[in-house]
């Protein structure tokens, strides 16, 4: 059975000691609750203001048998560096003083209405922690799929945690595993900030209290440049993806979804697949184990589950939640697989 690493931080661990008094806290709740993977990953404070740097074990050292009165080689093993970097997420958003008054609360309709901004933060992270690639984005991160994007071995080490579902063309999906912790595979933030979606109030005087006793707002400007009272909020998501150990992931490549069936008479076996991924995986001990995939994905799950056809399936519980389970690892929905892809070769 997979266990839960108890010792890792996740986004909702990293704003509970950020802010105590809930605010950011719920932030936290509104992001994993439309972005699964967000519930799973651990996060922590690189040690460079840039990113992380880190070494990667790639030569163990060998001992040697020996006889009595008999010495042995002194052996070393060797190690690899590796600097990750991280991007700034930033965006405003901002409403009416006086519809924020009406309101009966004001603080309260100023995060309602930020609420679509986050959910924006969310989804975006979401996308590039599986897409990002600085190489065409100098502003951004680089995410999973560019590292395991290839099936020759020859060519790449992480070719070996990738399977081939056989499909080609342009529209066929993925999914992954992917064992979460800050020894294997993480998210990350600048030494010296904070992790998570941050917020500050971006009012010019939003330290103050007009004479009708509400917040001070600020003149904003409308669609056609005319002035209105309003009050404005700045967000910023610090964030980027450490791979300290490739053989943590496996990428179930080349699926296509048109060919799906509840037996696999016809197209990938989805469920052998994911066998071959649990085995593929260095391990899930002391990690926070997943598998991500498309909506469409893993609505065929839920119906074989209803089938009753498989012993590798069922309905679990994770952070008091039904949770559908593959070998006691949760399935996560996650709609940034939903993008067509291309063929992995």
């Amino acid at each position: 059975m997979a266990v839960l690493g108890s010792g890792v931080a996740t986004l909702v661990d990293v704003l509970k000691e950020m802010a105590p008094g809930g605010a950011l806290l719920d932030t936290a709740e509104v992001l994993t609750e439309h972005t699964e993977i967000l519930e799973d990953m651990t996060w922590v404070e690189g040690n460079l203001v840039t990113g992380h740097r880190d070494s990667v074990r790639t030569v163990l050292p060998s001992p040697s048998y020996r006889a009595i009165n008999e010495g042995v080689p002194v052996t070393k093993g060797a190690t690899t560096p590796i600097e990750e970097t991280t991007s700034l997420l930033e965006d405003f958003s901002q409403c009416d003083r006086e519809l924020a008054i009406l309101s009966g609360n004001v603080g309260e309709f100023r995060l309602r209405q930020a609420r679509p901004h986050q959910i924006g933060f969310a989804h975006k992270v979401a996308t590039d922690l599986f897409y990002g690639n600085a190489a065409f984005n100098v502003k951004g991160f680089t995410g999973l799929t560019p590292r395991y994007n290839s099936l020759n071995s020859s060519a790449t080490l992480t070719a070996g945690n990738v399977i081939d579902a056989g499909g080609t063309g342009t529209d066929l999906r993925s999914i992954w595993l992917v064992a979460w912790s800050e020894d294997t595979i993480t998210g990350i933030f600048p030494k010296g900030t904070k992790g998570g979606l941050g917020h500050e109030d971006a009012t010019s005087s939003a330290d103050g209290t007009s004479p009708d006793g509400f917040p001070s707002g600020q003149a904003l400007q409308d669609a056609s440049g005319n002035l209105y009272m309003g009050y404005r909020d700045h967000w910023m998501w610090r964030v980027g993806l450490m791979v300290k150990d490739w053989r943590f992931a496996v990428r179930i490549a080349n699926i296509d979804v048109s060919t799906l069936t509840l037996d696999a008479s016809t197209g990938p076996n989805l469920q052998d697949l994911m066998i071959q991924a649990t085995e593929l995986i260095e391990g899930t001990e002391g990690t926070r184990p997943a598998f991500y995939m498309p909506r469409s994905i893993r609505g065929y799950m839920r119906r074989q589950l209803v089938e009753k056809k498989n012993s590798f399936l069922a309905m679990g519980e994770t952070g008091r939640k039904a949770t559908l389970m593959f070998d006691d690892i949760p399935i996560r929905r996650t709609d940034a697989l939903k993008r067509s892809e291309e063929q992995v070769v």
